[in-house]
């Protein structure tokens, strides 16, 4: 009779350990002083007060959120150190949408089996984005589910904590007419679409993930691998300044749902935002994938970014103090439109 056993099982504990020992490297180099170190422990620590950070009356906030089917894209290309960087992205993003400030951030990665260079490859980018970001990364979960995933399936989902003062929540409340409406430019896709990314550029146009795109000089593997813009530290000097913080009446994530839904999404009911398409450049990435697969223009702004991946909403007196402090810092900075009277939505003219 075969021996049984965690192993014979598909669970390698010996496999297991070498993981763990290659992703300690990576996340050490996130932590910060508000760490508290715990050897061998079952989460993690972290102070809120600590380090000269002291707070009035803190709200935590938290977001949580994974890259999707991108995924799909690394294996096909067999590149997975940027994979990490979106999904903290995609996480992080949200959070600032609430003025917070980052503190740490976990990670879950589900795998068929244990495959230690690529747990290290993915967890050396998710160490790269809590880097850039300013978060500590101070744990994590890997799960090897051998009847639940294919051998070479995973997937990856994560989540961040950030801290904001109560009275300095941006929430979207103070809205009213005549703010100016700010957008930041995308790197890309970031990580939402690629279902609709994928059946178009694979399945409807037959390419392959090393095709050359002259109109992007570029691999079709690069182009939609490209990482996910992380906006914190863009924002970071514009936040701290105690003059221009307060002219900030609202942060939107552009993700699923495009421009228009998730800037809705920060509205008062009394207001609306009516934004000019001619604001903007959409860059070659979302003109080549719409003539791909001869998409509706609609539909591609429900779905993509369209090269907008955070707006900002300003006071107009603000605008150009606003604008200098995030062109300072290293962003592309888009006037989109101004608030207006309304119901809560917003229109793309």
């Amino acid at each position: 009779m075969a021996k049984l056993d965690y192993k014979s099982a598909g669970v390698d504990l010996d496999v297991y350990q070498e993981s763990m020992q290659r992703v300690a490297r990576h996340v050490k180099r996130t932590q910060t002083a508000r760490v508290e170190p715990l050897a061998g422990g079952f989460a993690g620590l972290f102070r809120l007060f600590g380090d000269g950070h002291r707070y009035r009356d803190p709200l935590l906030v938290s977001g949580t959120d994974g890259v999707g089917t991108k995924l799909k894209i690394a294996q096909m290309t067999g590149q997975y150190g940027t994979i990490g960087i979106d999904l903290v992205g995609m996480c992080v993003n949200d959070c600032l949408c609430l003025g917070a400030e980052p503190l740490f951030f976990l990670d879950y990665l589900a795998m068929g089996r244990d495959d230690p260079q690529l747990t290290e490859h993915l967890v050396q980018g998710i160490a790269e984005g809590c880097q850039q970001s300013g978060l500590a990364l101070i744990g994590g979960e890997t799960a090897i589910m051998p009847d639940v995933y294919g051998a070479d399936d995973f997937d990856l989902a994560g989540f961040c904590v950030a801290v904001v003062e109560r009275e300095e929540v941006i929430d979207g409340r103070n809205v009213q007419p005549g703010d100016i409406v700010l957008g930041l430019a995308a790197s890309g896709f970031h990580s939402n679409g690629y279902s609709l990314i994928r059946k178009t550029v694979f399945e409807h146009a037959g390419l392959h993930v090393d095709d050359r795109v002259a109109e992007l000089n570029c691999t079709v593997g690069e182009a939609l691998l490209t990482p996910t813009m992380l906006y914190p530290p863009l924002l970071a000097g514009l936040l701290q300044d105690q003059q221009l913080r307060p002219q900030i009446t609202a942060i939107a994530h552009i993700t699923g749902g495009g421009l228009a839904e998730n800037l809705a999404r920060v509205l008062p009911n009394q207001v609306d935002v009516v934004i000019e398409q001619s604001a903007w450049s959409v860059p070659p990435l979302f003109t080549w994938l719409r003539d791909l697969g001869q998409l509706e223009i609609e539909e591609m702004r429900r779905v993509f970014n369209m090269g907008i991946g955070l707006v900002l909403v300003v006071r107009a007196t603000a605008e150009a103090s606003v604008c200098e402090r995030l062109t300072a810092s290293g962003a592309t900075v888009y006037p989109l439109g101004q608030v207006v009277g309304g119901t809560g939505e917003a229109r793309i003219v």
